[in-house]
Protein backbone atom coordinates (compact mmCIF):
# COMPACT_ATOMS: atom_id res chain seq x y z
CA UNK A 1 0.00 0.00 0.00
CA UNK A 2 1.42 3.43 -1.09
CA UNK A 3 2.25 6.13 0.93
CA UNK A 4 -0.18 8.20 -0.89
CA UNK A 5 -3.20 5.78 -0.65
CA UNK A 6 -2.31 5.27 3.18
CA UNK A 7 -2.44 8.73 4.04
CA UNK A 8 -6.32 9.55 1.92
CA UNK A 9 -7.70 6.78 4.04
CA UNK A 10 -6.37 8.23 7.10
CA UNK A 11 -7.56 11.13 5.92
CA UNK A 12 -10.86 10.41 5.16
CA UNK A 13 -11.15 8.43 8.63
CA UNK A 14 -10.15 11.68 10.36
CA UNK A 15 -13.26 13.74 8.37
CA UNK A 16 -15.43 10.99 8.94
CA UNK A 17 -14.96 11.11 13.16
CA UNK A 18 -15.50 15.29 12.75
CA UNK A 19 -18.51 14.50 10.93
CA UNK A 20 -19.45 12.22 13.89
CA UNK A 21 -18.24 14.30 16.15
CA UNK A 22 -20.14 17.33 15.14
CA UNK A 23 -23.72 15.71 15.05
CA UNK A 24 -23.85 15.21 18.10
CA UNK A 25 -24.14 18.75 18.54
CA UNK A 26 -26.56 19.50 15.93
CA UNK A 27 -29.28 18.39 13.87
CA UNK A 28 -28.45 17.99 9.49
CA UNK A 29 -29.03 21.00 7.25
CA UNK A 30 -29.30 18.93 4.07
CA UNK A 31 -29.60 15.40 3.62
CA UNK A 32 -29.22 12.87 0.88
CA UNK A 33 -26.16 13.32 -1.79
CA UNK A 34 -25.15 16.80 0.01
CA UNK A 35 -23.57 15.09 2.89
CA UNK A 36 -21.56 13.25 0.28
CA UNK A 37 -20.50 16.47 -1.65
CA UNK A 38 -19.17 18.63 2.29
CA UNK A 39 -17.55 14.90 3.21
CA UNK A 40 -15.32 15.31 -0.32
CA UNK A 41 -15.03 18.79 0.07
CA UNK A 42 -13.57 18.65 3.48
CA UNK A 43 -11.60 15.23 2.41
CA UNK A 44 -9.60 17.52 -0.36
CA UNK A 45 -9.44 20.86 1.76
CA UNK A 46 -7.69 18.76 4.75
CA UNK A 47 -5.56 16.86 2.28
CA UNK A 48 -3.85 20.09 0.56
CA UNK A 49 -3.41 21.64 4.02
CA UNK A 50 -1.75 18.50 5.07
CA UNK A 51 0.22 18.50 1.52
CA UNK A 52 1.13 21.85 1.62
CA UNK A 53 1.72 23.29 5.56
CA UNK A 54 3.40 20.26 6.65
CA UNK A 55 6.62 22.99 7.50
CA UNK A 56 4.86 25.40 9.56
CA UNK A 57 2.89 23.59 12.46
CA UNK A 58 0.86 26.91 13.21
CA UNK A 59 -0.17 27.64 10.79
CA UNK A 60 -0.96 24.36 9.90
CA UNK A 61 -3.43 23.90 12.66
CA UNK A 62 -5.27 27.16 12.01
CA UNK A 63 -6.19 26.07 8.97
CA UNK A 64 -7.45 22.97 9.82
CA UNK A 65 -9.83 24.28 12.63
CA UNK A 66 -10.92 26.76 9.91
CA UNK A 67 -11.71 24.03 7.58
CA UNK A 68 -13.42 21.91 10.10
CA UNK A 69 -15.16 24.95 11.30
CA UNK A 70 -16.33 25.77 8.42
CA UNK A 71 -17.67 22.06 7.60
CA UNK A 72 -19.72 21.89 10.88
CA UNK A 73 -21.77 24.87 9.94
CA UNK A 74 -22.27 23.93 6.71
CA UNK A 75 -23.01 20.40 7.62
CA UNK A 76 -25.03 21.38 10.72
CA UNK A 77 -27.21 24.26 11.69
CA UNK A 78 -25.41 25.52 14.57
CA UNK A 79 -23.92 29.18 14.81
CA UNK A 80 -20.85 30.33 13.11
CA UNK A 81 -19.38 30.51 16.34
CA UNK A 82 -20.48 27.51 18.18
CA UNK A 83 -18.67 25.72 15.14
CA UNK A 84 -15.18 27.60 15.57
CA UNK A 85 -15.59 26.31 19.27
CA UNK A 86 -16.50 23.12 18.36
CA UNK A 87 -13.63 22.59 15.73
CA UNK A 88 -11.40 23.97 18.02
CA UNK A 89 -12.33 21.23 20.67
CA UNK A 90 -11.91 18.64 17.98
CA UNK A 91 -8.68 19.66 16.21
CA UNK A 92 -7.51 19.40 20.49
CA UNK A 93 -8.40 16.02 21.22
CA UNK A 94 -7.29 14.97 17.55
CA UNK A 95 -3.13 16.65 18.99
CA UNK A 96 -3.85 15.62 22.71
CA UNK A 97 -4.57 11.52 21.33
CA UNK A 98 -1.34 11.88 18.52
CA UNK A 99 0.08 13.00 21.54
CA UNK A 100 -0.76 10.17 23.36
CA UNK A 101 -0.39 7.46 20.86
CA UNK A 102 3.36 8.32 20.35
CA UNK A 103 3.65 8.17 24.39
CA UNK A 104 1.99 4.40 24.22
CA UNK A 105 4.49 3.94 21.20
CA UNK A 106 7.57 4.63 23.35
CA UNK A 107 6.34 2.73 26.36
CA UNK A 108 5.69 -0.24 24.28
CA UNK A 109 9.15 -0.04 22.42
CA UNK A 110 11.13 1.08 25.13
CA UNK A 111 14.43 -1.42 25.22
CA UNK A 112 13.24 -3.60 22.24
CA UNK A 113 16.25 -4.10 19.40
CA UNK A 114 14.91 -3.59 15.75
CA UNK A 115 16.51 -6.53 13.83
CA UNK A 116 15.33 -5.43 10.26
CA UNK A 117 14.51 -1.72 9.20
CA UNK A 118 13.71 -2.68 5.25
CA UNK A 119 9.65 -1.99 5.64
CA UNK A 120 9.02 0.92 8.21
CA UNK A 121 5.11 0.82 9.57
CA UNK A 122 5.91 2.76 12.68
CA UNK A 123 4.51 5.90 12.01
CA UNK A 124 1.32 4.44 10.21
CA UNK A 125 0.74 1.85 12.19
CA UNK A 126 0.88 5.62 15.32
CA UNK A 127 -1.44 7.34 13.40
CA UNK A 128 -3.69 4.68 12.91
CA UNK A 129 -3.81 3.96 16.63
CA UNK A 130 -4.24 7.70 17.42
CA UNK A 131 -7.35 7.46 14.92
CA UNK A 132 -8.93 4.70 16.86
CA UNK A 133 -8.71 6.34 20.33
CA UNK A 134 -10.11 9.17 18.88
CA UNK A 135 -13.17 7.44 17.14
CA UNK A 136 -13.50 5.52 21.11
CA UNK A 137 -13.95 8.87 22.11
CA UNK A 138 -16.29 10.47 20.28
CA UNK A 139 -18.40 7.10 20.39
CA UNK A 140 -18.05 8.25 24.82
CA UNK A 141 -19.19 11.78 23.71
CA UNK A 142 -21.93 11.16 21.63
CA UNK A 143 -23.58 8.51 24.26
CA UNK A 144 -23.37 11.44 26.87
CA UNK A 145 -23.97 14.51 24.94
CA UNK A 146 -26.26 13.00 21.94
CA UNK A 147 -29.25 13.79 20.77
CA UNK A 148 -32.54 11.30 22.80
CA UNK A 149 -32.70 8.64 19.86
CA UNK A 150 -29.41 7.31 21.44
CA UNK A 151 -31.48 6.70 24.17
CA UNK A 152 -32.70 4.18 22.58
CA UNK A 153 -29.33 1.77 23.38
CA UNK A 154 -29.30 0.82 26.59
CA UNK A 155 -25.99 1.14 28.35
CA UNK A 156 -24.90 -2.70 28.13
CA UNK A 157 -25.93 -2.19 24.65
CA UNK A 158 -23.13 1.24 24.38
CA UNK A 159 -20.75 -1.34 26.17
CA UNK A 160 -21.03 -4.10 23.58
CA UNK A 161 -20.21 -1.52 21.19
CA UNK A 162 -17.66 0.30 22.55
CA UNK A 163 -15.65 -2.85 22.83
CA UNK A 164 -15.09 -3.47 18.83
CA UNK A 165 -12.65 -0.03 18.82
CA UNK A 166 -11.26 -1.12 22.01
CA UNK A 167 -10.06 -4.40 20.47
CA UNK A 168 -8.90 -2.48 17.33
CA UNK A 169 -7.03 -0.31 20.08
CA UNK A 170 -5.51 -3.50 21.50
CA UNK A 171 -4.92 -5.09 17.98
CA UNK A 172 -2.89 -2.20 16.99
CA UNK A 173 -0.99 -1.43 19.70
CA UNK A 174 0.14 -5.05 19.51
CA UNK A 175 1.58 -4.88 15.73
CA UNK A 176 3.15 -1.55 17.10
CA UNK A 177 5.10 -3.92 19.54
CA UNK A 178 5.47 -6.41 17.58
CA UNK A 179 5.80 -5.99 13.78
CA UNK A 180 7.13 -2.27 13.93
CA UNK A 181 9.41 -3.24 11.20
CA UNK A 182 9.35 -5.93 8.45
CA UNK A 183 11.39 -7.81 5.90
CA UNK A 184 9.14 -8.19 2.82
CA UNK A 185 6.41 -6.12 0.95
CA UNK A 186 3.60 -9.25 1.33
CA UNK A 187 4.22 -8.34 5.32
CA UNK A 188 3.92 -4.99 4.82
CA UNK A 189 0.71 -5.15 2.78
CA UNK A 190 -0.94 -7.96 4.98
CA UNK A 191 -0.81 -5.61 8.20
CA UNK A 192 -1.56 -2.37 6.66
CA UNK A 193 -4.98 -4.22 5.16
CA UNK A 194 -5.41 -5.83 8.99
CA UNK A 195 -5.01 -1.97 10.51
CA UNK A 196 -6.73 0.01 7.71
CA UNK A 197 -9.56 -2.86 7.88
CA UNK A 198 -10.35 -2.84 11.85
CA UNK A 199 -10.60 0.79 11.37
CA UNK A 200 -12.51 0.36 8.54
CA UNK A 201 -15.08 -2.62 10.16
CA UNK A 202 -15.57 0.32 13.16
CA UNK A 203 -17.12 2.55 11.01
CA UNK A 204 -19.06 0.13 9.22
CA UNK A 205 -20.29 -1.17 12.32
CA UNK A 206 -20.89 2.33 13.69
CA UNK A 207 -23.04 3.63 10.76
CA UNK A 208 -24.93 -0.06 10.97
CA UNK A 209 -25.69 0.71 14.26
CA UNK A 210 -26.54 4.02 13.70
CA UNK A 211 -29.56 3.14 11.14
CA UNK A 212 -30.92 0.48 13.34
CA UNK A 213 -31.00 3.21 16.13
CA UNK A 214 -32.78 5.66 13.43
CA UNK A 215 -35.30 3.55 12.10
CA UNK A 216 -36.47 2.45 15.74
CA UNK A 217 -36.34 6.39 16.74
CA UNK A 218 -38.57 6.58 13.67
CA UNK A 219 -40.98 3.96 14.11
CA UNK A 220 -41.14 4.65 18.62
CA UNK A 221 -42.33 8.36 16.63
CA UNK A 222 -44.42 7.09 14.46
CA UNK A 223 -46.41 5.39 17.44
CA UNK A 224 -46.44 7.90 19.44
CA UNK A 225 -48.19 10.46 16.66
CA UNK A 226 -50.56 7.89 16.12
CA UNK A 227 -51.74 7.70 19.74
CA UNK A 228 -51.74 11.50 19.80
CA UNK A 229 -54.01 11.65 16.98
CA UNK A 230 -55.99 9.02 18.49
CA UNK A 231 -56.45 10.86 21.89
CA UNK A 232 -56.88 14.30 19.74
CA UNK A 233 -59.83 12.59 17.71
CA UNK A 234 -61.14 11.18 20.60
CA UNK A 235 -61.64 14.55 22.72
CA UNK A 236 -62.92 16.01 19.39
CA UNK A 237 -65.62 13.44 19.19
CA UNK A 238 -66.80 13.77 23.06
CA UNK A 239 -67.04 17.47 22.86
CA UNK A 240 -68.74 17.26 19.47
CA UNK A 241 -70.73 14.30 21.04
CA UNK A 242 -71.54 17.07 23.49
CA UNK A 243 -72.48 19.79 21.33
CA UNK A 244 -74.91 17.76 19.36
CA UNK A 245 -77.03 16.35 22.59
CA UNK A 246 -77.09 20.16 24.06
CA UNK A 247 -78.54 20.77 20.37
CA UNK A 248 -81.73 18.31 20.83
CA UNK A 249 -81.93 19.36 24.09
CA UNK A 250 -82.47 23.14 23.40
CA UNK A 251 -85.24 21.68 20.87
CA UNK A 252 -86.63 19.44 23.71
CA UNK A 253 -86.86 21.91 25.92
CA UNK A 254 -88.98 24.45 23.48
CA UNK A 255 -91.49 21.89 23.10
CA UNK A 256 -91.71 21.17 27.12
CA UNK A 257 -92.14 24.73 27.45
CA UNK A 258 -95.22 24.79 25.55
CA UNK A 259 -96.47 21.76 27.28
CA UNK A 260 -96.03 23.95 30.84
CA UNK A 261 -97.62 26.82 29.06
CA UNK A 262 -100.64 24.70 28.04
CA UNK A 263 -101.08 22.72 31.30
CA UNK A 264 -100.74 26.30 32.52
CA UNK A 265 -103.34 27.47 30.86
CA UNK A 266 -105.67 25.08 31.71
CA UNK A 267 -104.99 24.92 34.95
CA UNK A 268 -104.15 21.24 34.84
CA UNK A 269 -101.81 21.65 37.85
CA UNK A 270 -101.56 18.10 39.26
CA UNK A 271 -100.41 17.09 35.37
CA UNK A 272 -98.19 19.99 35.11
CA UNK A 273 -96.31 19.15 38.67
CA UNK A 274 -96.12 15.26 37.74
CA UNK A 275 -94.66 16.77 34.01
CA UNK A 276 -92.03 19.03 35.66
CA UNK A 277 -90.97 16.52 38.11
CA UNK A 278 -90.67 13.72 34.97
CA UNK A 279 -88.32 16.49 33.48
CA UNK A 280 -85.84 16.39 36.54
CA UNK A 281 -85.88 13.26 36.67
CA UNK A 282 -84.54 12.86 33.34
CA UNK A 283 -82.28 16.10 33.57
CA UNK A 284 -80.16 14.66 36.38
CA UNK A 285 -79.55 11.71 34.51
CA UNK A 286 -78.50 13.65 31.26
CA UNK A 287 -76.53 16.61 32.55
CA UNK A 288 -72.89 16.09 32.98
CA UNK A 289 -72.28 14.24 35.86
CA UNK A 290 -68.48 16.27 36.54
CA UNK A 291 -67.50 19.84 36.16
CA UNK A 292 -64.04 21.32 36.78
CA UNK A 293 -64.06 24.20 35.07
CA UNK A 294 -62.23 22.85 32.33
CA UNK A 295 -63.97 22.45 28.86
CA UNK A 296 -61.32 19.35 27.79
CA UNK A 297 -61.29 17.70 31.20
CA UNK A 298 -64.89 17.51 31.43
CA UNK A 299 -65.37 16.57 28.30
CA UNK A 300 -62.75 13.29 28.62
CA UNK A 301 -63.27 12.72 32.28
CA UNK A 302 -67.63 12.48 31.29
CA UNK A 303 -66.73 9.89 28.79
CA UNK A 304 -65.09 7.35 30.59
CA UNK A 305 -67.78 8.62 33.23
CA UNK A 306 -70.48 7.44 30.90
CA UNK A 307 -68.45 4.50 29.98
CA UNK A 308 -67.64 3.32 32.81
CA UNK A 309 -71.45 3.02 34.06
CA UNK A 310 -72.32 1.16 31.28
CA UNK A 311 -69.63 -1.47 31.64
CA UNK A 312 -70.93 -1.67 35.63
CA UNK A 313 -67.30 0.01 36.79
CA UNK A 314 -67.41 1.89 40.06
CA UNK A 315 -65.83 5.15 38.77
CA UNK A 316 -64.74 7.15 42.36
CA UNK A 317 -63.46 10.45 41.37
CA UNK A 318 -61.56 13.32 43.44
CA UNK A 319 -61.62 16.90 41.41
CA UNK A 320 -61.60 20.44 42.34
CA UNK A 321 -61.30 23.49 40.29
CA UNK A 322 -58.87 23.07 37.22
CA UNK A 323 -59.63 26.26 35.02
CA UNK A 324 -56.41 27.78 35.00
CA UNK A 325 -53.84 24.42 34.72
CA UNK A 326 -50.77 25.46 33.13
CA UNK A 327 -50.33 22.23 31.16
CA UNK A 328 -51.16 22.10 27.24
CA UNK A 329 -54.55 20.64 26.06
CA UNK A 330 -53.06 18.15 23.95
CA UNK A 331 -50.88 17.06 27.14
CA UNK A 332 -53.74 16.74 29.26
CA UNK A 333 -55.53 14.63 26.41
CA UNK A 334 -52.47 12.52 26.09
CA UNK A 335 -52.30 11.83 30.15
CA UNK A 336 -55.59 11.38 30.31
CA UNK A 337 -56.99 9.63 27.90
CA UNK A 338 -53.68 6.85 27.88
CA UNK A 339 -54.79 6.58 32.10
CA UNK A 340 -58.37 5.88 31.44
CA UNK A 341 -58.29 3.60 28.30
CA UNK A 342 -56.12 1.19 30.14
CA UNK A 343 -57.73 1.23 33.83
CA UNK A 344 -61.23 0.86 31.66
CA UNK A 345 -59.81 -2.04 29.60
CA UNK A 346 -58.64 -3.34 32.62
CA UNK A 347 -61.47 -3.22 34.66
CA UNK A 348 -63.60 -4.54 32.18
CA UNK A 349 -61.49 -7.77 32.33
CA UNK A 350 -62.32 -8.34 36.17
CA UNK A 351 -64.99 -9.88 37.65
CA UNK A 352 -68.38 -7.41 37.51
CA UNK A 353 -68.15 -7.04 41.62
CA UNK A 354 -64.44 -5.85 40.98
CA UNK A 355 -64.65 -3.49 38.54
CA UNK A 356 -63.06 -0.20 40.52
CA UNK A 357 -61.76 2.50 39.13
CA UNK A 358 -60.18 5.46 41.30
CA UNK A 359 -58.98 8.83 39.59
CA UNK A 360 -57.80 12.50 41.32
CA UNK A 361 -57.27 15.16 39.24
CA UNK A 362 -56.91 18.31 41.95
CA UNK A 363 -54.67 21.32 41.63
CA UNK A 364 -53.57 21.96 45.07
CA UNK A 365 -50.39 23.47 47.43
CA UNK A 366 -49.30 24.57 43.35
CA UNK A 367 -49.12 21.24 42.38
CA UNK A 368 -50.90 19.62 39.62
CA UNK A 369 -51.85 15.88 41.25
CA UNK A 370 -53.11 13.17 39.22
CA UNK A 371 -53.37 9.40 40.57
CA UNK A 372 -55.54 6.76 38.28
CA UNK A 373 -56.14 3.14 40.48
CA UNK A 374 -57.60 0.61 38.97
CA UNK A 375 -58.70 -3.20 39.41
CA UNK A 376 -56.92 -6.23 37.28
CA UNK A 377 -56.86 -9.33 36.63
CA UNK A 378 -54.28 -10.06 34.37
CA UNK A 379 -50.94 -10.37 35.12
CA UNK A 380 -48.51 -6.78 34.30
CA UNK A 381 -45.28 -7.62 32.43
CA UNK A 382 -42.06 -5.64 32.70
CA UNK A 383 -38.97 -5.36 30.57
CA UNK A 384 -35.91 -4.17 31.96
CA UNK A 385 -37.97 -2.30 34.61
CA UNK A 386 -40.15 -0.79 32.43
CA UNK A 387 -44.11 -1.68 31.60
CA UNK A 388 -44.35 -3.82 28.73
CA UNK A 389 -48.21 -4.65 28.69
CA UNK A 390 -51.05 -5.92 30.51
CA UNK A 391 -52.17 -8.01 28.37
CA UNK A 392 -55.31 -5.88 27.93
CA UNK A 393 -54.52 -4.14 24.86
CA UNK A 394 -52.03 -3.89 21.88
CA UNK A 395 -48.62 -4.03 23.57
CA UNK A 396 -47.44 -1.54 21.36
CA UNK A 397 -49.78 1.17 22.07
CA UNK A 398 -49.81 -0.03 25.85
CA UNK A 399 -45.87 0.57 25.98
CA UNK A 400 -45.47 3.33 24.07
CA UNK A 401 -48.92 5.13 25.54
CA UNK A 402 -47.16 4.95 29.14
CA UNK A 403 -43.93 5.89 27.95
CA UNK A 404 -45.56 8.96 26.23
CA UNK A 405 -47.41 10.14 29.49
CA UNK A 406 -43.80 10.12 31.44
CA UNK A 407 -41.95 12.12 29.20
CA UNK A 408 -44.84 14.89 28.92
CA UNK A 409 -44.26 14.29 32.98
CA UNK A 410 -40.56 14.96 32.31
CA UNK A 411 -41.12 17.68 30.13
CA UNK A 412 -42.97 20.23 32.76
CA UNK A 413 -40.27 18.74 35.85
CA UNK A 414 -42.76 16.36 37.70
CA UNK A 415 -42.41 13.01 39.05
CA UNK A 416 -44.30 10.22 39.22
CA UNK A 417 -44.95 6.76 40.86
CA UNK A 418 -46.20 3.45 39.28
CA UNK A 419 -47.03 0.19 41.53
CA UNK A 420 -49.39 -3.00 41.15
CA UNK A 421 -50.17 -4.49 44.77
CA UNK A 422 -53.07 -6.33 45.73
CA UNK A 423 -54.53 -6.94 42.13
CA UNK A 424 -55.15 -3.02 41.88
CA UNK A 425 -52.66 -0.86 39.37
CA UNK A 426 -51.48 2.62 40.14
CA UNK A 427 -49.90 5.65 38.70
CA UNK A 428 -49.67 8.88 40.42
CA UNK A 429 -47.76 11.82 39.32
CA UNK A 430 -47.26 15.48 40.63
CA UNK A 431 -46.77 18.12 38.40
CA UNK A 432 -45.72 22.03 39.13
CA UNK A 433 -48.57 24.09 38.87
Amino acid sequence: MSDLVAEIWIIFFEVLCCKIFCETFGKLRDKGWMNGVQLIVLECGVFIAAREMSGSFLVKQVVMVSLFALYMFWHIKISIKKSFILAVLYQAMLLSIEYLSYSINIELCAGSEVIGKKYDLENVLVILLGKAIVFFCILVIKKQLGEKSTEILADAEWLKLLTFPVFTIIIIASMLSYFKYVETSEQTMLLFIGAFGLIGMNIVVFYLINDIVERETQLYESRILQLQVKSQAEKYQAISENFEKQKKRTHEYKNQMKCMESLLVKKQYVKLEEYVKGICGRLDKELDAIDTNHIIVNAILNTKYREAEENGIVFVLRVNDLSDLRIKDEDIVTILSNLLINAVEACKKCERNKRILKLKFVKEDGMIKIGVRNTYSNPILYENGEIKSTKLVRTEEHGVGIKNIIEIIEKYDGSYVIKNENQEFYFSMIIPG
